[in-house]
């Protein structure tokens, strides 16, 4: 399609293939789905590397169709105004399917005896005489009555932990930092480990459901599998380097890790003893793409239409119920008197303020202001530049 300038209109622009039922969210006047556009409204995207992107001055949002979003510049995006949502949840039954797939299929030895099965090709009639004999070799155990171990109980770890007591299992979980909504949806049978090395130390098995950061990164090593039982499964589908895989290696040799399972394989993991490697394929479900990109999809018209904010990894989540009424969004340095300035911008215009909301993340902040009065036909001319040369002002517009 090829660019088409539109006075108000917001252009969408997606740098991977969304799910169609996403795009369909624009399908209505006021948006317009433009790959061609070199300086769009928001973008869309799920795993295309947008570093060495240059932003255009229109951009103001960004969706990332999943929840990981190393491969946006989340950083550079505050410091342009750019607010970046994610969509937690959206894949999480589709991993949670995953997780205890291999949970059961690799406690008994599945993945080794199908391949080796498939290796009898060409035997013959000898092949069943083949499997009898040779089924042993995969004997495993059931999971009923051991102890699985969930680190992170957000949208995934909570779905496993409830599902895996259904499994006649017992849970551990361990997370500092459970939501308050979390918090609600699981079952009051999963055990509270008070530190993560008492869960280390009393599972059967061990799953993780972390982002990535300087204080989970290699948090699986030499040190905490020295806490664990002896051949403990470790399955983890959220990140490759919550893993060092030198002692992962020596771990799985040694026979303290009895199985790794991974969804990140690379020539280390597949060098290693007893993994499991996984072509990345927790959330790869027809159901859960449809289910990020509608939900990334929601959040950004919802923010284009009334600069609302939810599930942003950079902005702070903001909310106004919206009335139709003009509408100051404004992102800044979160400094004194901000608010200030912007209702004194507003005041100078002898304008009513309706309603108003202010949040803050780190060093910066998020106000949403409603405005009371109708001036020439609705339109305020002047007040959005005013706003945008307050001192600290990353950027703001009149909705």
């Amino acid at each position: 399609m090829s660019t088409i300038a539109l006075e108000n209109v917001n252009t969408i622009k997606t740098l991977n293939n969304i799910a169609e039922r996403g795009l369909n969210v624009f399908n209505k006047n006021g948006f317009l789905v433009d790959n061609g556009s070199e300086n769009p409204d928001a973008i869309l995207v799920r795993s295309f590397n947008m570093h060495s992107l240059e932003f255009g001055e229109n951009l103001k949002a960004i969706a990332r169709a999943g929840a990981g979003v190393n491969n946006i510049p989340v950083d550079r995006c505050t410091e342009q105004g750019i607010v970046v949502f994610n969509t937690p949840g959206a894949n999480a039954n589709a991993v949670k399917e995953m997780v205890l797939t291999s949970l059961i299929a690799s406690s008994r030895n599945l993945f080794a005896g199908v391949a080796w099965t498939k290796s009898l090709d060409g035997e013959g009639q000898q092949i069943p005489k083949l499997v009898e004999a040779g089924k042993k070799q995969f004997v495993g155990k059931e999971i009923k009555g051991k102890t699985l171990g969930v680190i992170g109980l957000g949208a995934i770890g909570a779905l496993v932990a409830n599902d895996a007591l259904d499994l006649d299992m017992d849970v551990i979980g361990f997370d500092p930092f459970i939501s308050v909504d979390t918090a609600w949806n699981l079952s009051r049978n999963v055990q509270r480990a008070m530190t993560i090395e008492q869960l280390f130390a009393e599972s059967d098995y061990i799953t993780v459901h972390v982002p990535l950061t300087d204080d989970t990164r290699g948090m699986f090593n030499q040190a905490t599998f020295s806490i664990m039982k002896p051949s403990v499964h470790i399955l983890n589908f959220s990140r490759g380097e919550l893993v060092n895989e030198t002692d992962m290696a020596a771990a799985l040799e040694s026979g303290k890790v009895g199985k790794y399972v991974t969804d990140f394989p690379n020539e280390n993991v597949l060098k290693m003893k007893n993994t499991v490697p996984i072509p990345h394929l927790g959330a790869s479900t027809n159901e859960s793409e449809e289910n990020c990109a509608i939900m990334a999809a929601r959040q950004v018209k919802e923010f284009l239409e009334t600069g609302n904010i939810k599930n942003s990894v950079n902005f702070p989540n903001t909310s106004l119920p919206y009335t139709g009424k003009r509408r100051v969004a404004a992102f800044h340095q979160n400094v004194p008197n901000m608010v200030g300035q912007i209702t004194s911008a507003i005041s100078s215009y002898h304008l009513n303020i309706a309603d108003m909301v202010n949040r803050s993340r780190g060093g910066y902040a998020y106000t949403i202001i409603d405005i009371d009065n109708k001036v020439n036909g609705d339109v305020i001319p002047g007040l959005e530049e005013k706003v945008k040369q307050i001192p600290g002002m990353v950027t703001a517009r009149i909705i």
